[in-house]
């Protein structure tokens, strides 16, 4: 089987500059327990009878989850508006279902063995190839998608953003418990999934589309992989939107801590091509500089500290929103992008609440509330 990676370029040369995409990943679970229950197949039939829900839900790899992506906006506001209201359209599909959503990045205590892999023809591919590294992955994400225009400059985008993802990491990280107690990681997710799947995590630089479509090809022909969503880096070209999808950050508890996330990625990716056209030096740094930032974000999120890549110095993680909003002022002020990112992230919330004497079970279920009354609501403002 060979990919057309010809289109793949004729896509990009088509492509729009920063249209935007937002996927996101819940948790289903049952409303007196929380613990993960198989109910993707009643929630996606159902979700036949909205027009909204019929175009934005979609399977991701296990029974017990679900997705909703927006429509393709032309500006990050027309795709939020989009999302909102499918986030609305969902909730109350899940709640008249006997169902509840939660949005952290992992699980925290629900088995991983007991949960089922829906049957698609790409998630059957996957179990079979990948085995226990598929079956562990129980795990909640956001994706964002910026569109790009030019092949050439789509891989630029994704070298630049490739230092930066750590940071988002930091920033997004929310997932502490997996398997009933605290796993000592600011973001499990990214150990179970990032660091265990191959073709995953962050990629070494391509510096142009020849060079991307020449890896590509060999990996079609050596028969690693049939189709180009076996590519999971944290950051991808997009071989069927003509977009740079960032997928680094784990789900988010609160709808405004989404939209906020989403917005901060969008604007890193479009800062990157504004640098990229612009010619501003660096950019593309080491992959083992890169990859020790990217551990730091995993095991310390927002509580550790973070490389400077320009300076090799280390500085505070709680400085990174800061810095990034910096960083991204151009592109925010001309997309009309201010997100408003919490003081902490997830991750922080649940082990405060747990140190303070709240079991796992209980920070959890606080976090579901929080889920239940933010996604529910309509009109949800950054």
């Amino acid at each position: 089987m060979a990919l057309d990676l010809d289109r793949v370029a004729e896509l990009y040369a088509e492509s729009t500059d920063f249209t935007v995409g937002i996927e996101e990943e819940f948790g289903i679970l049952d409303p007196e327990t929380r613990s993960l229950v198989q109910r993707f197949a009643q929630l996606e039939r159902a979700a036949q009878a909205d027009e909204l829900l019929r175009r934005s839900v979609a399977g991701e790899l296990i029974s017990s989850e679900i997705e909703i992506r927006s429509a393709r906006g032309a500006t990050f506001a027309d795709a939020m508006h989009s999302q909102r209201e499918a986030r609305a359209r969902l909730f109350r599909l899940a709640s008249d279902g006997g169902a509840r959503l939660g949005s952290t990045g992992t699980h925290p205590w629900s088995p991983w063995w007991e949960q089922r892999i829906i049957n698609t023809e790409h998630y059957r591919r996957l179990e079979r190839d990948l085995g226990y590294v598929a079956r562990r992955n129980n795990t909640f994400s956001q994706h964002v998608h910026v569109g790009i225009r030019g092949a050439d400059r789509a891989i630029a985008v994704c070298d630049r953003v490739r230092q930066v993802l750590p940071e988002l990491l930091a920033i997004s990280a929310n997932s502490p418990f997996l398997d009933g107690f605290d796993s000592g990681l600011a973001s499990a997710r990214s150990q179970i999934f990032t660091k265990s799947f191959p073709r995953c995590g962050v990629p070494e630089p391509f510096g142009d589309f020849a060079t991307y479509a020449s890896h590509v090809e060999l990996l079609v022909r050596t028969r690693s992989i049939v189709e180009h969503t076996q590519l999971w880096w944290s950051v991808r070209p997009h071989h069927a939107f003509g977009t740079v999808e960032v997928r680094i950050c784990d789900a988010q508890t609160s709808a405004e801590e989404s939209t906020a996330l989403a917005g901060l990625a969008v604007a890193c990716v479009a800062q990157a091509a504004l640098d990229h056209d612009d010619g501003v030096p660096g950019g593309v740094a080491p992959q083992r500089l890169v990859d020790e930032n990217l551990w730091r974000a995993i095991r310390y999120g927002l509580e550790g500290r973070m490389i400077d890549l320009d300076r090799g110095e280390e500085y505070p993680a709680a400085a990174l929103p800061d810095r990034l909003l910096a960083w991204t002022a151009p592109a925010r002020g001309a997309l009309g992008i201010d997100p408003a990112l919490p003081e902490r992230n997830g991750t922080q919330r649940q082990r405060e609440a747990t140190e303070a004497g709240a079991s796992v079970q209980e920070a959890f279920a606080a976090e579901v509330g929080r889920t239940q009354a933010t996604y529910a609501a309509q009109g949800v403002t950054t």
